[in-house]
């Protein structure tokens, strides 16, 4: 793929270095968005329609008051696949932009649009969020949502500065386990939450090194990094359950990686001698874990492996005072309720504390992509757009869960020293409202 270097989209005006690169914001720029005029209809121009953007696409024409009007893809069999799937659920054809990488400044541009969603490779997500913003487009990103701080705190000023929503469109955030986790903690069950830990550990090897999808960019990734890339599956669950953001903020962290051996193993065990793959060299740790501390004092710990032979998991815990969640499997212990120091399964807890959004019809019997988790996450984003109310998740937590990857990249090559993180609210998060339990 031919990618304009980050030099050349500042050049072009897409991307500007402004003064939240360094935190220090005018006030009049410290509100964040609330609410917004009601959206009978949200027209939406889609980024980057490869596998998971197609899942967003097949989603999108199944939500009632959602349209996609324009499609962007370097791969004009990508756009037209996605243009297929819009006129088989009899809506009109949406305008292509097919023109190279950039394009997507030309749809931002042109079409009159509400929303412009973005599925690309990582690098794209803050310029395609950023060129949506300052054409009055709301913005949503695939995760994460950047990788840098400056790119972090160039999403929060430019969503403040535009008064546009700027949402990270984390998954994982609605699973069915971690939503029945978050109602057991809205409801007392587990007490006070003291810790919590997540991961994203999935065997990635042969989707790395394969010749299409993420195999073009993500294993050159590991070429230059090293720390927590992917933070936010894990993170972004067990974070709701500690309302960073909303009573709770994150405050420092430390890092560390282990030695790189799988992709060098795969690569000398699937490619010939002389092959561009075997040449390549890796610096990032197969295993990194980070540890986290927040200004109350609660700890959460974050793994991340993608290049080792294992099963997939998130891990998925959340420990209080009074109980215990663990996911992978999924199971519960709740002083009083459960056998004495033993597990129980968490499907025992379903008939009583399901959260609503998975009692919703049209999330259960969801079979594209991720499953009803990919479906709630749009379905949600477009109901909120629609009555104008805050989104479920917004740029605040877009920027502190992404920060993880940058935080842990600087903690893993200064000796695991510990770092502050920034604080994109500004201190907002003290009384700001924890996430309710909301409901389809």
């Amino acid at each position: 793929m031919s990618v304009m270097s980050r030099r050349e989209l500042i050049g072009s005006g897409v991307v500007a270095v402004g003064l939240g690169a360094t935190g220090r914001l005018s006030p009049s720029l410290r509100t964040s968005p609330t609410s917004f005029r009601p959206l009978d209809e949200v027209r939406i121009g889609f980024v980057g329609v490869g596998g998971q953007g197609t899942v967003h696409v097949e989603n999108l024409v199944r939500i009632p008051g959602a349209r996609v009007t324009a499609v962007c893809d370097i791969d004009e069999s990508h756009a037209a696949r996605a243009a297929d799937i819009i006129t088989k659920a009899e809506q009109p054809r949406p305008a292509l932009y097919t023109r190279g990488p950039t394009d997507f400044i030309r749809l931002c541009e042109t079409e009159q649009l509400d929303l412009v969603f973005t599925a690309t490779p990582w690098e794209w997500h803050v310029p395609v969020c950023v060129a949506a913003m300052r054409n009055g487009k709301h913005a949503a990103t695939e995760v994460p949502a950047a990788y840098t701080l400056e790119d972090c705190w160039l999403l929060v000023e430019e969503a403040e500065k535009q008064q546009k929503h700027c949402v990270m469109m984390e998954n994982c955030n609605y699973d069915r386990p971690e939503l029945l986790a978050l109602n057991l903690v809205r409801r007392g069950l587990l007490g006070e939450i003291l810790h919590a830990e997540g991961g994203y550990l999935h065997d990635l090897r042969s989707i790395k090194f394969s010749s299409e999808g993420e195999g073009l960019w993500r294993r050159a990734h590991a070429t230059k990094r090293n720390g927590n890339l992917y933070p936010t599956h894990g993170l972004g669950p067990v974070a709701n359950c500690l309302n960073i953001n909303r009573g709770d903020a994150f405050g420092y962290m430390v890092s560390m990686s282990g030695p790189s051996r799988g992709l060098q193993d795969w690569a000398r065990e699937h490619f010939a001698e002389g092959t561009p793959q075997r040449a390549e060299t890796y610096v990032l740790g197969d295993v990194n874990t980070s540890l986290i501390k927040t200004a109350q004092g609660k700890t959460i710990t974050v793994v991340h492996d993608t290049n080792l032979p294992r099963p997939y998991s998130r891990i998925h815990m959340v420990q209080g005072t009074r109980g215990i969640f663990q996911g992978y499997p999924d199971r519960v212990y709740l002083e009083g309720r459960s056998p004495a120091h033993k597990w129980q399964e968490a499907a025992e807890l379903y008939p009583e504390f399901e959260h609503p959004l998975w009692k919703f019809d049209a999330a259960q019997q969801a079979t594209i992509g991720h499953g009803g988790m990919d479906f709630l996450e749009d379905w949600r984003l477009i109901k909120c757009l629609r009555e104008g109310t805050p989104t479920d998740m917004n740029v605040y937590d877009a920027a502190a869960l992404s920060a993880v990857g940058p935080l842990s990249e600087w903690s893993v090559a200064n000796g695991s020293k510990p770092i502050d993180f920034p604080d994109f609210t500004r201190g907002a998060w003290k009384t700001a409202e924890p996430w309710p339990i909301v409901t389809s």
